[in-house]
């Protein structure tokens, strides 16, 4: 693909899926720090799902598109689906007011499972593309991989001072990582 021609429908298809998933690891990262909403341990599971999709995403982007990255994908979705769908399924008793804060009526792991089924209807369709090439050096392609691996890196480290190295809080009220790293080393 030459510097100034346009991406195939496969590469741009690749590259707004990674936007997707910037686009949503970056709302529940803001919606952490900026609102003070702690994610619970299946909320950060669904996290996992979402970054094992956007690096399945980011191999084909480098790589070029391959059957294994994308049944990586897949797997990613899979597991994040289901674990977004446990989440529903916890809450969906009358009565229930969910956990956590609603975004246009919908909780964000009822979200996550529409976002899921979105993103691996979109991983079949471009399995069915017949342009492969979605190899790209844009500079659209390398914004979104810097900003996915920031994120991924931020959502790492919230997640250490969050649960520290020990199990995740049900309901997580503080980063209690960081209470631990300032009460052992005194600052």
């Amino acid at each position: 693909m030459s510097k100034h021609s346009f991406p195939s429908l496969a590469a741009l298809g690749n590259q707004l899926a990674l936007l997707a998933i910037v686009g949503t690891l970056s709302y529940a990262f803001f919606d952490q720090l900026y609102f003070g909403e702690l994610p619970c341990p299946l909320c950060l599971m669904q996290r996992i799902g979402f970054v094992i999709i956007g690096f399945a995403l980011v191999l084909n982007i480098r790589c070029g598109a391959h059957s294994a990255h994308y049944g990586w994908g897949i797997i990613g979705g899979l597991v994040g689906m289901t674990v977004s769908l446990r989440q529903v399924l916890l809450h969906i008793l009358p009565g229930d007011k969910g956990f956590g804060k609603t975004f246009l009526e919908l909780h964000f792991y009822t979200w996550a499972f529409v976002a899921y089924l979105g993103l691996l209807a979109g991983i079949a369709i471009l399995l069915m593309l017949p342009n492969r090439d979605v190899r790209s050096r844009s500079w659209f392609a390398n914004a979104l991989i810097i900003a996915f691996i920031l994120l991924v890196l931020g959502n790492l480290v919230s997640t250490l001072l969050e649960c520290g190295i020990g199990a995740c809080a049900d309901d997580p009220s503080k980063y209690e990582g960081w209470l631990w790293l300032r009460s052992r080393f005194n600052f």
